[in-house]
Order: C-alpha cells, then structure tokens, then sequence
C-alpha cells in the first residue's frame, strides 16, 4: 500500500497524501466532518467537507476504530496540536469495526480506568494505545542494544529446547507434560544447556527464549511464562567476571532504549556491589526485619535498593555472596568459605531482574555439592556427564527483562511489559 505515514506528514505539506490507520474519534457537524486518524506513528485530524458528497455519506454510517484509508490534501492548520491537517477527497473503509467496543480504546475516554484483567482479555485492543505500544518499541530497543553488545564480544546464538526429561532446578515448581509414552518438563532455565555450550568448548553463548515457572504466585512480579535473556562466558576467575558481562550489556541495552525514552538514566559501571551479609547489617541498623537470613524479601530488596539510591545515585545492586541454604547446587561455593557460594543477584529500582553465578566445573565437586542438596545423580546424569571429559571454569546469567521495562516504565505489573500474559489463572487469548 502506497502510504504516508502519519510522523513523515511534516514533509508533504501542500502535497496529497494517503494515509491509512483507525478512525479514533469522529465529529459529524452536518455540513463538515473531522475525523482523528491514528497509525502506530501517531494521530492526524481529517476534515471532510459536506461538498465531498461520497465521503460525507461513508462518515455517517462509520464507527470508531474502524480501518479506513483517506486520501486528501495535507495543510497546516494551526488549531490542531499538529499544526497540519488533511483535507478529504477519497475515503474507503477498509474494516468497519463493531458500533460497541468491548473497552474503551482512547485515553481520554476511560481507557486507563479499565480493571486490568478485562483489558488483558481484549489485549489487542488494549495495545492500541500509544502507551502500550511504547512499551514493546522499548522492548526492541533493548534487545537491539544488548544483542550489539553480544555480537561485538564474540557471542554466539543458541536455541534451546523448552521440552527436558528432567526438571533443570531439581524437581520444585515445573509444568508436567505428556511426552508420548513418558513424562517431559518445560524448561524453567536454559541453564543447563548453556553449560553444555561451554563443555563444548563455545566458550561466550547467549539466549533468548520463553522460561515456565510453575508458581502458584500473585504478584506484580511474577508469570507461569516470561522471555528470558541467559548469557555464559568460560575462562573467568570469579563470578566478579560475571558481572562484569552483564554491566557491559545493560549499559549497551539502555543506551539503545534511551533513544526511545529520552529521560531514561543509562548506568554507568561499576554498579555497587554489596554482601548478602552486608546488606542484612545495614537494613538491621535501619529496623528492617528480614525474613530469610540467606535472602531478602522483596520489601528488603526495594529498602536496600532506595538506600543504595540515595547513597551513590545508583539504580542497580550486585548482591554477592549468598549461602548455600538459598542458591542452586551447581553454583561455586568460596573456597575460604565452603558456606558461601559465588553467585549473585541483580536489582533494579527494587527488583530482582537477574540471578547469576560462577558455576561449580569440576566433576566431583558437584556430585557432592548435588547430594547435600538432595538431588540424586541419577535425575541429572545428563548434565553431570558434560563435565566428565574436561570443562573450563564459567559462569553466567539469567535475567528477565519483563521486569527491567516494568520499572524503567514505572508500570503496575511486569505483566503489562508483556505481549500476551500468562499466569496461575490466564491462559488467553
């Protein structure tokens, strides 16, 4: 289709133009008409004179959110926030829609004051708001940013499958599937595809791909399904080298999104890094009660988060060292401190976005470190057989960026950063 889209307007003035997209709002006054037509660039008044006798007649039987195409005269029109206007002369519906709407589409009709879960079941709807299409034009902005910085640093693209014979965190919170004559598991990690990769010798991998979590949580922060980006890098000397990485990535991923969201703050590296040990002495000084001794609770992680704020004008927080009571079998443990491993979580404006770590390479070490976590060997002997014949020390990353744009947004639920949400009780559209 031969069509001006409505943000290059600017440049055909005096000219005719053809311009496709809905018919957000309409205004009959009898002997002239106007029309607000919106594309995914923006929105544009028509006006449409009761002389165009075959326009005007389509006017009066056309319904809002319709799919029209108009052709006309582009001038400026100082009345309307544009400053330019399209004067009518060929109007065509392309799809007429409905005369009710399920919800409301436009701002200032109410759109916003829709109860959530019913704007999710008209979700297609729902994105036509500019708001909410912004979101997603984020989410590309940042994976373009963090994919330079993996195709700038020797990183290869891995796919891996969401169908496993045995659950990647030991057996707890996974989505159970009948595999033809057997049980299958849908994926709650690439994780231990990623350490295959460097078993393999692929020493930098990254994914992107969807993650099951079979939660029965009701959070802001949660889904039974969200897009992760993993990452993995061999031949590091401590989980410190992880972090390293994931600075470098977000920094390039945020200076990419700050093209679509002109206020946004890129980082800047170091980010602060702090203790897990650290961080519970300085939230007990401020009365802050925690719940865990080997992890923190999401209003310690948002207490912590505004201090660190205040302190150093940070967003993000590395917090490093964590017990083996609250991380997964396969992370390094300090060899100082047996009781410490070398894994480490990442928040965002008070938010777990990434759980990291140096992984345990050496094959007998992890057999131990998986029985004292009551996972048998017999359950994960694929995975241990990667480590059998030789593996470089490595580590990496998993990190849902759902929530990095939930906060960069400031949005109520990592759902709304999402596409097509799923959780304990949605399952469509």
């Amino acid at each position: 289709m031969n069509r001006t889209k409505i943000i290059d307007l600017k440049n055909k003035l005096g000219e005719t133009v053809v311009v496709s997209g809905f018919a957000q709002a309409i205004r009959n006054q009898g002997k002239i008409a106007f029309l607000r037509l919106r594309d995914n660039s923006g929105s544009i008044q028509i006006v449409i004179l009761g002389s165009n006798e075959a326009a005007f007649s389509i006017v009066k039987s056309l319904t809002t959110e319709s799919v029209i195409t108009v052709e006309g005269l582009c001038k400026e029109a100082k009345q309307v926030p544009e400053g330019i206007e399209i004067e009518c002369q060929h109007l065509s519906v392309l799809s007429l829609a409905g005369p009710i709407l399920p919800i409301p589409v436009s701002p200032d009709k109410g759109a916003e004051d829709v109860d959530v879960s019913n704007r999710f079941d008209w979700r297609y709807l729902d994105l036509r708001l500019a708001d909410k299409q912004l979101i997603f034009k984020v989410w590309t902005a940042m994976e373009i940013g963090a994919r330079a910085y993996w195709a700038d640093n020797g990183f290869t693209q891995l796919y891996s499958p969401a169908l496993m014979n045995a659950a990647s965190e030991g057996g707890a919170e996974v989505f159970e599937v009948k595999y033809f004559d057997r049980k299958a598991y849908l994926a709650q990690s690439p994780q231990f595809y990623k350490q295959m990769a460097m078993a393999a010798g692929m020493e930098k991998v990254f994914m992107v791909g969807p993650v099951f979590r079979a939660e029965a949580s009701f959070t802001t922060r949660h889904m039974t399904e969200f897009t992760g980006w993993d990452a993995e890098i061999s031949y590091i000397d401590s989980h410190h080298d992880v972090m390293d990485m994931e600075e470098a990535l977000l920094i390039s991923a945020f200076t990419e999104a700050k093209k679509i969201l002109p206020d946004l703050v890129i980082p800047t590296s170091p980010f602060p890094r702090m203790t897990l040990a650290q961080i519970k002495d300085k939230l007990s000084k401020a009365k802050i009660k925690s719940e865990k001794s080997y992890d923190l609770s999401p209003v310690e992680e948002r207490e912590i988060s505004q201090m660190i704020k205040t302190e150093t004008g940070h967003d993000f927080l590395f917090v490093i060292d964590y017990p083996i009571e609250g991380r997964a079998f396969y992370h390094m443990r300090h060899a100082d401190n047996p009781k410490l491993t070398k894994g480490f979580d990442l928040l965002y404006k008070g938010i777990e976005v990434t759980t990291g770590a140096q992984r345990e390479h050496r094959i007998e070490i992890l057999e131990k470190q998986a029985r004292q976590k009551g996972v048998t060997l017999e359950s994960i002997a694929d995975y241990l057989n990667f480590f059998r014949y030789g593996c470089p020390p490595h580590g990496g990353i998993g990190m849902g960026p759902g929530r990095l744009i939930m906060k960069m947004l400031d949005l109520d639920s990592v759902k709304e950063a999402t596409f097509l949400p799923r959780d304990v009780k949605r399952l469509r559209p």
